[in-house]
């Protein structure tokens, strides 16, 4: 995963700045009421202490170049799933940036295992951030209802990246659909499909309508990649989320085909046939959008 980048100016002098972020009285007061504690010794132990004494981050000291570098190992303590993940790191750059004004820049990096870290942390150095700025511009903090804003604000941009992935992922999908059929081929598209489905479900705005197509793309990726079983299972999954929520026209006629589809490739033949039936007698409301259903189910059994 890409580390995280940030840069700040603040109207302070580096040994201000620097004080901020290693002296705890400062720390306590604008990093969610941790305490820095650490010798800045390299190699030596670096701890963000709550008030009643546990950590809530552990590292080591690095480099410790006063008032210019500090760079330590970051693990969060105060979350089973995050205190299992291997150790990041964070670096803070100061730089003099003009009389009395620092450059802040601040990178953390070795994020590649540890996900639920990275997703953590990506929105929430811009409050500590501001938050520092604030304290050693005014002498005061950042009132805690904007914690609150920058959390919803937080959700809003993740599920928006959620939902620009998911429509990505899907279109690429359809790439694989129409590429030749190979191992490789076959194993790229499931894995496509599965992506798309992963950011439906967290997608900004999604709804039934996002969930019952993310199912039916992995029902027909896994349908031509000869896993009937499978392929039935999300088809089953795609009708009944049809079903469920009332949704008809377009997406009812492409869950039954699917399905039925995947029922013949299960050797349920008579169950497939009676399938294709109830998929080619939905009612489709657009012209266009009957055009195109009737391209795709222009390969539906003579039988029925």
């Amino acid at each position: 995963m890409t580390p995280h980048r940030y840069r700040i100016y603040i109207r302070a002098s580096q040994q201000q700045v620097w004080q901020g972020i290693t002296d705890p009285e400062f720390t306590s007061r604008y990093f969610h009421g941790t305490a820095f504690q650490s010798s800045l010794e390299p190699g030596s132990q670096m701890r963000y202490v709550m008030a009643g004494g546990d950590d809530a981050v552990e590292g080591v000291i690095e480099v410790a170049d006063a008032p210019n570098r500090l760079v330590t190992t970051w693990r969060f303590m105060y979350d089973a799933a995050m205190a299992e993940e291997p150790p990041s790191r964070v670096e803070w750059v100061l730089t003099a940036a003009g009389e009395g004004l620092t450059r802040v820049d601040v990178v953390h990096s070795d994020l590649a295992r540890s996900p639920i870290t990275w997703g953590h942390v990506q929105h929430g150095w811009v409050w500590i951030l501001d938050n520092l700025k604030t304290l050693l511009e005014t002498g005061d903090v950042l009132p805690d209802e904007t914690l609150a804003v920058a959390d919803r604000d937080k959700d809003d941009v993740n599920g928006q990246w959620h939902r620009a992935q998911a429509i990505e992922c899907n279109n690429s999908v359809w790439e694989m659909i129409e590429a030749e059929r190979t191992p490789a081929n076959d194993e790229e598209m499931l894995r496509r499909a599965y992506a798309a489905a992963y950011h439906w479900q967290r997608a900004k705005g999604a709804g039934p309508v996002n969930e019952v197509r993310a199912v039916y793309m992995l029902a027909k990726a896994l349908l031509l990649a000869g896993q009937a079983a499978r392929s039935l299972h999300y088809a089953d999954a795609c009708l009944a989320g049809c079903i469920e929520h009332g949704l008809v026209d377009f997406d009812l006629a492409y869950a039954r085909e699917v399905r039925a589809r995947a029922l013949r490739a299960a050797g349920r033949e008579a169950e497939g046939l009676a399938e294709w039936a109830a998929a080619l007698a939905v009612a489709i409301a657009d012209p266009e959008d009957k055009a195109i259903l009737d391209a795709d189910f222009a390969d539906a059994p003579v039988t029925v």
